[in-house]
């Protein structure tokens, strides 16, 4: 799998299938800080993954 991280600029690849949630938590990244992407669409958490996929992983800017 293919993994952009916007918040540290990088690109990476990693085996891994399973659900947005548990990769968010094998790369310690709070679910409630992002939004995970996959052909330009947003996944929810229950959305599964595989080793096909390229995903970006995008910071989520609240303020108020």
């Amino acid at each position: 799998m293919n993994v952009f991280n916007e918040k540290n600029r990088t690109n990476s690849t990693l085996e891994f299938n399973g659900s947005v949630e548990q990769l968010l938590q094998h790369l310690n990244i709070n679910s409630e800080t992002v939004l995970v992407t996959r052909n330009n669409e947003i996944l929810t958490e229950d959305e599964l993954l595989s080793n096909d996929d390229t995903i970006e992983i995008l910071s989520v800017v609240s303020g108020g």
